[in-house]
């Protein structure tokens, strides 16, 4: 049996993170006199910093200003989960049941190194993981090049990987890079990640075998 590979995304897959990622965006973007909207935030939760701030700020967004309203938002972010951050129901069990499985899994997320260091810790989570790669200085999903540089550090080919997903880029980049997706509707609704491969409200309710199916199928 060939070794599958699981691709973890973080924010809205292992944690629930939406409200404090809001929270910090809307309260830092009013000192640059920039209205935040939650539907804005849904529409863009999954893509990394420098891709929501362009869509907010276009051609006025130098790469200095860039590195500024990013640095103190995840900043606020932190600061904000630190004690608060649980994992999703079936987090727990599934990693545990797929290191037994002998898959090998990554950490696949848009956020920087630092906030994965921060929440892996908080939540308990770092033996589970071979690699953990952020996408922060890579081109952002639905681009599959986080998800291709996680599979080369797992050493499993993409046709092997189930990523895990809660946003539509996410599935988007899973599917481009020749991966299956297993959607979990945390942040978007079911009919929006219609193109993942199987799509759950909760991971506990994932049938067993449904990881190693996938590859298998």
């Amino acid at each position: 049996m060939s070794t599958m590979g699981v691709l973890w995304d973080m924010d809205g897959v292992l944690v629930d993170t939406g409200d404090f990622h809001f929270q910090a965006w809307r309260e830092l973007l009013v000192e640059y006199g920039i209205a935040f909207t939650y539907e804005f935030h849904q529409e863009t939760f999954g893509m990394n910093n420098a891709s929501i701030l362009s869509l907010l700020l276009g051609e006025k967004l130098t790469p200095e200003l860039l590195s500024e309203i990013a640095d103190r938002k995840e900043e606020q972010f932190r600061a904000a989960v630190r004690g608060h951050a649980k994992p999703l129901p079936g987090v727990h069990a599934w990693l545990e049941r797929l290191q037994d499985g002998g898959a090998r899994q990554g950490i696949a997320s848009s956020a920087p190194m630092a906030n994965i260091d921060t929440l892996i810790d908080e939540l308990g989570l770092r033996g589970y993981f071979d690699v953990m790669v952020s996408g922060v200085d890579m081109p952002g999903k639905p681009e599959p090049t986080l998800f291709l540089e996680v599979a080369r550090l797992l050493n499993v080919p993409a046709e092997d990987c189930v990523v895990v997903e809660d946003a539509v880029a996410g599935v988007e980049a899973a599917k481009r890079a020749g991966m299956k997706c297993i959607a979990v509707t945390t942040t978007n609704q079911a009919e929006a990640l219609s193109a993942a491969d199987i799509v759950v409200d909760r991971l506990e309710t994932l049938p067993a075998g449904a990881f190693r199916r996938l590859v298998t199928a």
